[in-house]
């Protein structure tokens, strides 16, 4: 077990547990019932796309992660490079394949989230402009890659995952100061990115005649990722940075219940959301970023 912690560290658990939401709550905006077939092969997928996606980041980080991050399993030495980029590209190719087996559209849509994790990590990462929308487009893309399910509501409602893109990107811009500390405008550019994801829930909870149910579901993502921030911006050094990307990456599971509320279903909201002590346990033993 002790062997196998690093290659686990490299996969970020509590973050995989959020890709599974991205699928779910995809599935609960296409209006899938769990009736008709198994989506199992879109949850392995992303666990996968988004597994392959954090070992490859890794991977094109080892030289500066030596001198900022030496802890880390690869320039610890703990995994070598050969041995995770092997792991990345394994995990990559086995979410796309997941994503074939499932359908066509699925696997697509799952060559591209791979094409743009690659894209990210080698080329996009450190741009203030690119890399937080790149990032985005990956997780607007894992939203797609649940509507799938569906292909005559993905038509209908597949705009909606413009706003992951937009949360993805205020979690990335955060980011990009987590080790030196940073600026408040970033900051607050991150602020107005949230609200605008708020506030759209809101109003497609109120157009689906479901804002009630939806909005104890969005003023609990909000708490959770604005009072972090709010320290942030107080003080934007490094460690309250780190606390607000954190608490922005594990809340992605409160966005998604939102969504599945906002549609709607539930049932399958309140199982989203029962993921978040599962996300916040592993990120006790496992770093989120």
């Amino acid at each position: 077990m002790a062997e196998l912690k690093p290659y686990l560290q490299l996969t970020r658990p509590a973050n995989l547990v959020t890709a599974v939401a991205d699928i779910l709550a995809g599935m609960a905006i296409a209006q899938f019932t769990f009736s008709s077939f198994n989506p199992a092969f879109l949850v392995i997928s992303t666990l996968g796309l988004y597994g392959g996606g954090v070992v490859m980041n890794d991977v094109f980080d080892a030289k500066l992660d030596a001198i900022e991050r030496p802890e880390r399993p690869i320039p610890s030495g703990r995994v070598p490079l050969p041995a995770a980029t092997m792991l990345g590209m394994t995990l990559l190719f086995g979410g796309v394949l997941a994503a074939a087996l499932f359908s066509f559209q699925s696997g697509m849509i799952a060559v591209v989230i791979a094409a743009l994790t690659v894209l990210y990590n080698r080329f996009a990462k450190h741009h203030v402009f690119f890399g937080p929308l790149t990032m985005g487009m990956c997780r607007g893309g894992n939203l797609l890659l649940g509507m799938s399910v569906l292909p005559e509501s993905f038509q209908q409602w597949s705009f909606v995952a413009l706003l992951p893109i937009a949360y993805i990107a205020a979690i990335t811009l955060i980011s990009q100061d987590e080790v030196h500390g940073g600026k408040r405008r970033t900051l607050y550019i991150a602020v107005f990115l949230y609200l605008v994801v708020l506030l759209a829930q809101l109003y497609i909870a109120q157009t689906q005649g479901n804002i009630l149910f939806a909005l104890p579901f969005v003023l609990l993502h909000a708490w959770l990722i604005g009072r972090p921030l709010y320290n942030a911006i107080q003080n934007p050094v490094g460690p309250l940075i780190g606390k607000a990307v954190k608490a922005g990456v594990l809340s992605l599971i409160v966005m998604n219940a939102s969504w599945c509320m906002a549609f709607g279903l539930w049932p399958i909201a309140l199982a989203v959301l029962a993921l978040l002590p599962l996300s916040i346990l592993l990120a006790r033993v496992f770093a989120v970023t």
